[in-house]
This record gives C-alpha cells, sequence and structure tokens, in this order.
C-alpha cells in the first residue's frame, strides 16, 4: 500500500511540475528582448495589386503576399511609382508581406503604424513617411526587409519615425532623412532591437543642417566583420541638387549611441 501511495504521489508531483512548465514557457519566450532574426513569413496566399490599395483605421492583410501588377509591376528604381498601399492619417497595416514587384511599397500621409509587415524584394523604398506635421510618428513594429538597392525607408515628411523589433539585410540604407526635398524639416528616428545581416551600406543618414537626430540603441549586426556597415551618417542637406556627406559616428548632438549599443556577431 506504501508504495502505491508513492507512485501515485510521485505522479502527482509530475504534473504538477509540468503544468509549470508549461505556464513558464510561453512567459520566458514572450519576454524574450533578444534581437536575433526570425524566420522569413510564409504567405498564406497573394494578390495582385494594379492600384494603389488605401487604407484608414486598421487592415490586417492575413499574411498574405501582396504584389505590383500593371502600372505597379514595372519593378524599377523610377522615383514616381506609385505604392502598393497608402495609409491615411491615423491607420495601421499588419500582418501583410510585400512580394516582387513592389513598387514603392508603402506611402504613410501621416502618423501611422506597420506591424508584422514584411518586405521580400524591396521596390523603389519599402516605405515612405510624409505627411507635413511635426508632430507625426511613423512606427514600424516587426517585420523585416531585404534585397533593398538604395534605400529601405524614406522620411520626406516632418516628425518621428520609430523602427524597432526588425530585421534587414542585404541593403543599402535602412533609414533616410531626405536629403534633397523641396521642403526640408527636422527629422528624427528611433533604431531599437534591429538586427541588420551583411551586405549592407548604412543604418541611419541624417540632416544635421536641419537638427536630425537618430537614436540607436540594442542593434545587432551580423556577417560584418571588417566592420563596414555605418552605423550613423551625417549629411549636409538641401533644397535642390545633391546633399553632401559631412560625418559619421557617435557625436552626442545628432547621431546618438554608443560603441555598446552596436553588437556585432
Amino acid at each position: 500500500m506504501a508504495f502505491t501511495d508513492n507512485r501515485r504521489r510521485a505522479a502527482k508531483a509530475g504534473t504538477v511540475l509540468l503544468s509549470a512548465l508549461a505556464l513558464a514557457l510561453p512567459a520566458a519566450v514572450a519576454s524574450g528582448t533578444s534581437a536575433t532574426a526570425a524566420s522569413w513569413p510564409s504567405p498564406t496566399g497573394q494578390q495582385a495589386v494594379s492600384s494603389t490599395i488605401k487604407v484608414s483605421g486598421t487592415r490586417d492583410g492575413g499574411m498574405v503576399r501582396y504584389y505590383g501588377s500593371g502600372d505597379l509591376g514595372s519593378g524599377g528604381q523610377d522615383e514616381d511609382q506609385g505604392p502598393l498601399f497608402e495609409l491615411a492619417d491615423g491607420a495601421v497595416l499588419k500582418n501583410v508581406i510585400l512580394g516582387a514587384p513592389a513598387a514603392d511599397g508603402i506611402h504613410c500621409k501621416g502618423t501611422c503604424t506597420l506591424q508584422n509587415v514584411w518586405w521580400e524584394d524591396v521596390g523603389e523604398d519599402a516605405a515612405t513617411f510624409k505627411g507635413t506635421s511635426a508632430s507625426q510618428t511613423m512606427t514600424i513594429d516587426g517585420g523585416g526587409a531585404r534585397k533593398a538597392s538604395d534605400k529601405v525607408f524614406q522620411h520626406n515628411g516632418p516628425g518621428r519615425m520609430v523602427i524597432r523589433n526588425f530585421q534587414v539585410e542585404d541593403f543599402g540604407k535602412l533609414y533616410r532623412s531626405c536629403g534633397n526635398c523641396s521642403k526640408q524639416y527636422q527629422r528624427h528616428v528611433v533604431i531599437e532591437n534591429v538586427t541588420v545581416t551583411a551586405p549592407g551600406k548604412s543604418l541611419a543618414g541624417i540632416n544635421s543642417n536641419y537638427g536630425d537626430t537618430a537614436r540607436l540603441t540594442r542593434v545587432t549586426i551580423v556577417g560584418d566583420s571588417s566592420r563596414k556597415i555605418v552605423p550613423c551618417e551625417r549629411y549636409k542637406g538641401v533644397t535642390s541638387g545633391e546633399p553632401t556627406k559631412i560625418g559619421s559616428g557617435p557625436d552626442g548632438v545628432n547621431c546618438l549611441y554608443t560603441a555598446s549599443d552596436i553588437t556585432y556577431r
């Protein structure tokens, strides 16, 4: 009888332990803050886009792959291409995959959020921040981009862009404050918890003469043993012609980060 009771108690203890582990593991995963790259998602379906999809409110794409066709299907780098999506002020676009050709990606007309958006092959740009309010914010939370021959995120309007929990690989610039827009503004970018995989050229290009800032934290750069990828570049922006590069690296004024904010592996 004692032997049977002991076995029952041991079995009960094992059940309690397994239940505790089952509860603890999701919490541990959810609380992780590592910038390690996740696998790229597989689409649940695909949809051709021949004219720009306009979004107001919230649109959940359900992980469908959208790609350009017709006028949006050239796959080139022309500056006057339309976007696949245009977000109104306050709009949210989430759970979307942009395939190839991606035209000019996404245009944001004011404050907007891109949540878990993936670019398989960036077209002209992945997303462009427009609008006219100094208080507007464009937030990119989650997702990733690759194969960007030039820029991933282009900032043309004023305000602040936040890029977090993101991954990028095979790219030119992750972020660029417009160097030669006909109307210039002060702009700010925050890049946090981002995994960067070489090849790439720079993470942030800003115009110090307009008071731009770039703040970098918890950035992991993979496969760049020679450290060719420049975390932050400073330019003299213009309203016509071409901007001039005037410096790079942390300066405590415009490029805001320290060596400990960048991890190489």
